[in-house]
C-alpha cells in the first residue's frame, strides 16, 4: 500500500482549504488524488489496504468517488466505520465536469484528480452511509435482480427452442430460478424484520397502496436518505425531478434523467396503483389528464409526489393519513 503525503502536524486553520480526496475505483485498485496537497497513490481495493490507507487520512476530509456498483463496497464500508464524509457522484456528472474544466483525457489517475477538483470546487451533497443491515439488503436485492433478468432471458428463449427436449430443459431452468427468487424474497423479508430501523420504516410504508414487498425492499435498501432530505433533493436523488429545457421565448419539454434508476423504476410501478387509490394522487392524476398530459408524464408526476409523501412519512414517523 502506497502512503499519501498528508502530514498530521500541518496547521489546518480556517484559511486552509478542506482536504478533498478523489478516488477512482476499479475491482483491483483505488487511484487517489489529494487536494490541495496534490499527492497521488494507487491502493489495492481490499478491506485491509483501505483500512491502512485511511489511518493517514484526516478525519475532516471529504472523499469523492463515482457510483461504481460492485467496486465501491469495501471503501464505503470503511469510510462509514471511521466516520469520514464522502460524496458518491454520478459518473456522467463527473465526466461533464471534466470536459467543463478542459480535461479530455481519461485514465484512472486523471479521473481521480478530476474527482478531487470537483469536490473542491462544488458543494457536493454528502452521501448518507448505509448501515450493515441496509448493505446486506442491497446485496440481496442486486442478486434478486440478476436472477430475474436470467429468468426473463430464459422465457424469451423458450419461444425459439425448436425441440421439445430443449423446451423442457428451459422450463426446468425457469422453475429453478423462480424457486431461488422466492427463497431470496423470504430472505429479504427476514432481513427487514430483524433490523429495528428497517422494520420501523417498513411498518410505516407497507400500508401505502402500491408499496409491495419488492418496492418496499428497494426503497429501504437503495434509498437510505429517505426521510432525511427535502422534497426537491429526494426527488432529484431518485431521478424524478423534471429538468427545464428553455431558451428565450421557447419552452421545451421538461424531462427527467439521472438519479437512481432502480428506485425510479420501483416508484413508477408503485404509482400505477397509488395513483388510483391515494386521494392526493387521484386528484393530481385527474388534473393532469384534464390538461392533456401524456399518460407516462402523468405517472411520473404521481411517482414523484408519492416519493414526497413517503419521504414526509419517514421524516415525521407518521403513517399515511386515511
Amino acid at each position: 500500500c502506497m502512503g499519501l503525503p498528508i502530514p498530521h502536524d500541518m496547521d489546518r486553520s480556517r484559511t486552509m482549504p478542506r482536504t478533498v480526496i478523489g478516488c477512482d475505483l476499479s475491482r483491483a485498485f483505488l487511484d487517489v488524488h489529494v487536494f490541495p496537497e496534490a499527492g497521488s497513490a494507487r491502493i489495492e481495493n481490499s478491506a485491509d489496504a483501505i483500512a491502512t490507507w485511511l489511518q493517514a487520512v484526516p478525519p475532516d476530509a471529504l472523499i469523492v468517488l463515482e457510483a461504481t456498483s460492485g467496486c465501491d463496497g469495501p471503501l464505503m464500508a470503511a469510510l462509514a466505520a471511521r466516520g469520514i464524509a464522502f460524496a458518491r457522484v454520478n459518473p456522467r456528472q463527473a465526466r461533464e465536469f471534466a470536459r467543463a474544466i478542459g480535461v479530455l483525457a481519461k485514465t484512472d489517475r486523471v479521473d481521480a484528480r478530476v474527482l478531487a477538483e470537483m469536490g473542491a470546487r462544488l458543494e457536493l451533497p454528502v452521501t448518507v452511509p448505509s448501515g450493515p443491515a441496509r448493505l446486506r439488503l442491497a446485496d440481496f436485492l442486486r442478486r434478486r435482480r440478476q436472477l430475474v433478468e436470467i429468468r426473463k432471458a430464459e422465457k424469451v428463449r423458450r419461444h425459439s427452442a425448436g425441440q421439445d427436449e430443449i423446451t423442457e430443459e428451459i422450463e426446468a431452468m425457469i422453475d429453478l430460478l423462480s424457486a431461488r427468487i422466492d427463497a431470496l424474497d423470504r430472505k429479504i423479508a427476514a432481513l427487514i424484520a430483524e433490523d429495528r430501523e428497517l422494520r420501523r420504516q417498513a411498518e410505516l410504508l407497507n400500508p401505502v397502496p402500491g408499496i409491495g414487498p419488492v418496492v418496499l425492499a428497494t426503497l429501504l435498501g437503495e434509498l437510505p436518505e429517505l426521510g432525511s432530505l427535502c422534497r426537491r433533493r429526494i426527488a432529484s436523488l431518485a431521478g424524478l425531478a423534471p429538468h427545464a429545457h428553455d431558451s428565450g421565448k421557447w419552452h421545451g419539454t421538461r424531462r427527467i434523467w439521472g438519479g437512481r434508476r432502480k428506485v425510479r423504476e420501483a416508484l413508477y410501478i408503485a404509482a400505477l396503483t397509488a395513483a388510483r387509490r391515494v386521494p392526493t394522487l387521484q386528484r393530481m392524476r385527474e388534473r393532469l389528464k384534464a390538461k392533456g398530459k401524456p399518460p407516462k408524464a402523468v405517472l411520473i408526476a404521481c411517482a414523484r409526489q408519492l416519493l414526497v409523501i413517503l419521504n414526509a412519512m419517514v421524516r415525521d414517523a407518521k403513517p399515511l393519513a386515511p
